[in-house]
């Protein structure tokens, strides 16, 4: 454990096995090593595209990831404040709780995957099934977004400054889904919906913690469930 301020402490995941470097972070005690603070940002260096970085932290802590990362980083998460300088693989903060994870470059399948809250920001492109049964979260792509994103998406908001690919929110629920680019086509019970006032003031709000408060909010077209789908009707059968 190195020291790279008095306020920062630096992890590198090519010298401290993946678990400690999380039990740490979790705040358990682990023989041979000193208890991170809540209060110290912590660095991870070299994660070379491992699975599993930095997941279960239920602390408000502050975690730079310097690098890619693979599957389900910052996953589980609960208060704490991540940045992945890099690329995330599939399932980046699946089921995150609260706090933020910030993806400085792409994201791959299922980002933000059955999240209840918190804010998850993708500033390049995410790819299919993006917000996946999100349940809460907020989600903010930079890029565009793949197919079957938002799927059954039951709530929370995406937000999409790209394109959306086919079947955008199929099955959705009382998520929303603003997307200021095209989308290749939408799922099952999900339509384009009015922009009223209070949606224009929610999405500026939601772009500007996500740092993309340039954006004009009235260039964005919301999308939700036409709420046909929600009981099951013999009639329908042919779209569940």
């Amino acid at each position: 454990m190195d020291a790279l301020s008095a306020t920062t402490v630096e992890l590198d995941l090519a010298a401290v096995p993946l678990r400690t470097v999380n039990a740490l972070l979790q705040g358990r005690e682990v023989e041979g090593q000193e208890t991170l603070p809540v209060d110290t940002p912590v660095t991870l260096t070299n994660p070379r595209g491992a699975h599993a970085v930095a997941v279960g932290m239920d602390t408000p802590r502050q975690v730079t990831v310097a690098g890619h990362v693979g599957y389900y980083a910052a996953g589980m998460n609960q208060r704490a404040d991540v940045v992945i300088e890099g690329n995330a693989g599939v399932g980046v903060a699946e089921n995150m709780m609260s706090g933020s994870v910030l993806v400085k470059g792409n994201a791959s399948q299922s980002a933000g995957a059955t999240a209840h809250g918190g804010l998850l920001v993708v500033e390049g492109d995410a790819a299919a099934r993006c917000g996946i049964s999100m349940k809460g979260v907020d989600i903010v792509v930079g890029g565009s977004i793949g197919h079957m994103s938002a799927f059954m998406a039951q709530a929370g908001r995406l937000v999409v400054r790209g394109d959306a690919g086919e079947a955008l929110g199929d099955s959705i629920y009382e998520a929303r889904i603003y997307v200021r680019g095209s989308v290749a086509s939408l799922g099952a019970d999900c339509v384009a919906k009015e922009m009223r006032p209070e949606h224009l003031e929610e999405l500026a709000t939601l772009l500007k913690a996500a740092g993309f408060e340039d954006d004009d909010p009235a260039s964005y077209t919301r999308y939700g469930s036409a709420r046909t789908l929600y009981h099951f009707h013999v009639d329908n059968a042919a779209a569940y």
